[in-house]
């Protein structure tokens, strides 16, 4: 590789967890690995559960003395052990991996309408309070805000069981504490997830249509439109205002027949798949738009 491509080379990092190299996760990782690297990007794997990541947060993650040895405080210790370089070897490791990556894509199993413990662990411990986020840095204003993220996952329900007349409610909600919670407070734009429908009840042939569009999708990934959220600016970023809505924000919105978000719905119904499609181009009606 000659120097002009090495020094435009995007970097992908994939945070997997799923116990099985023969999962239908494994190939939805392995798929994404080729492709990926047949575009000529760079990419970083990695499998929590093969390198028995500790899930838990402890007071073992900070090397040498404690600030407060007497009130433990995870966010706090860990912060000043960031500062200082005194983090644990593998949260050390994860964060250069994240701080070389582009775009970081977390492939997961949906347990319990969330993530696998293992990859919660990763997002607890790597995550920490000064490297990935601060009050002053947070959501669109946030430290990673010029890096990509996104959510592929699979799951065990039908995808009508995850609409809003479906038994375990509209999927939007669902994703809302991790894309807008986790994902975007640490200033990520968020692509669109990419969901795999009940694959384990899935025939052959669907499953291998799942794994065909997901290459397809990765194609252009990289130039995708990220999700909206609300951004900093519509919020009294104050403790005195309690980081509420602006009330001229507020009354602006009161003739609007949705909310802001999913999260910021304002007693109002939520705007229609606000946490699975990125809103359509300008000059285009969502209509057109969603026929591309």
């Amino acid at each position: 590789m000659d120097f002009v491509s090495s020094i435009s080379q995007k970097t992908v990092l994939i945070v997997y967890a799923h116990q099985s190299p023969g999962s239908f996760n494994a190939a939805v990782r392995d798929g994404a690995v080729q492709e990926l690297q047949e575009q000529g990007c760079r990419v970083v794997v990695s499998d929590l559960y093969a390198m028995k990541f500790r899930a838990n947060a402890t007071r073992d993650d900070v090397i040498g003395e404690l600030k407060n040895p007497e009130l433990f405080q995870y966010g706090e210790e860990t912060m000043s052990a960031w500062m200082e370089g005194r983090l644990s070897d593998d949260i050390a490791a994860e964060q250069r991996k994240v701080e070389e990556a582009e775009l970081i894509i977390f492939q997961f199993p949906l347990y319990w309408f969330s993530v696998p413990a293992i990859m919660k662990g990763w997002m607890d411990r790597v995550l920490t309070q000064g490297f990935a986020f601060s009050l002053e840095k947070m959501y669109n204003n946030g430290i990673f805000k010029d890096k990509k993220a996104m959510l592929s996952f699979s799951t065990g329900a039908m995808q009508t069981m995850f609409r809003p007349d479906g038994i375990n409610g509209d999927i939007n909600v669902t994703l809302w504490p991790l894309q807008n919670g986790t994902l975007h407070f640490c200033g990520f734009q968020v692509l669109a997830p990419q969901i795999f429908w009940c694959p384990a009840h899935c025939p052959p042939v669907v499953r291998t249509a799942m794994l065909e569009g997901w290459r397809a999708r990765l194609k252009g990934l990289l130039a995708e439109k990220p999700l909206t959220f609300a951004p900093c600016e519509l919020f009294d970023l104050s403790f005195q205002g309690g980081f509420l809505l602006h009330p001229e924000v507020r009354q602006e919105r009161e003739a609007l027949p949705y909310g802001i978000t999913t999260g910021h719905h304002l007693g109002k119904p939520l705007p229609p798949d606000n946490q699975l499609t990125a809103p359509p181009a300008e000059g285009k009606s969502a209509k057109s738009a969603s026929d591309d």
